[in-house]
């Protein structure tokens, strides 16, 4: 296994990936992999990590191996078609996915498989909201996910990753 540090304008991020593929993307304090391996594996990955914070890019082509069940992945895949700078909700989300395979979603274990995704930013689970606007739980923090929405949602301004969002952190 490889694993880089990332220092990303959200903090540090750990990137965890085989020779092919990437695995993980780790917030700091949970239970981040210290770097190890050939970081040159990872590097398709940190260059276009640092293409979306440059604001140049909207969607990764990364080569990911997403580790879930049936369910999981089905969840994660349509994160990954939720448009740069737009939301939705664990419900809408729900609704969608019930209405494309006829099957019934509830929303909460939704909830369950966005929580879990291990690749976030790339899939981007921050981009899911609850059903009032509100922001809900996020592995990276509450902090992260809004300047990620902020980020988004001004077409990748890089002033709104202002270095003050890290305030925030014990405001949360």
């Amino acid at each position: 296994m490889n694993a880089v540090l990332y220092e990303s304008p959200i903090g540090p991020l750990t990137l965890v990936g085989t020779d092919t593929h990437l695995v993980a993307l780790q917030f700091p304090g949970r239970l981040a992999t210290p770097p190890q391996g050939d970081p040159v594996a990872l590097a398709p990955a940190v260059g276009q990590l640092d293409e979306y914070f440059a604001g140049e890019r909207r969607t990764f082509e990364l080569d990911v191996h997403l580790k879930g069940t049936e369910f999981q992945q089905r969840i994660w895949a349509a994160l990954r078609e939720i448009p740069y700078g737009e939301t939705t909700s664990y419900g809408a989300l729900a609704r969608g996915l019930a209405e494309e395979t006829g099957e019934s979603f509830d929303p909460r274990g939704v909830g369950g498989a966005v929580g879990s995704t291990p690749v976030p930013i790339i899939v981007p689970c921050h981009r899911v909201i609850g059903a009032d606007g509100s922001l809900t739980g996020y592995g990276g923090g509450l902090p992260r996910k809004r300047a990620l929405l902020a980020f988004e949602s001004t077409g990748g301004n890089t002033a709104a990753l202002d270095k003050d969002w890290g305030k925030q952190l014990t405001l949360a």
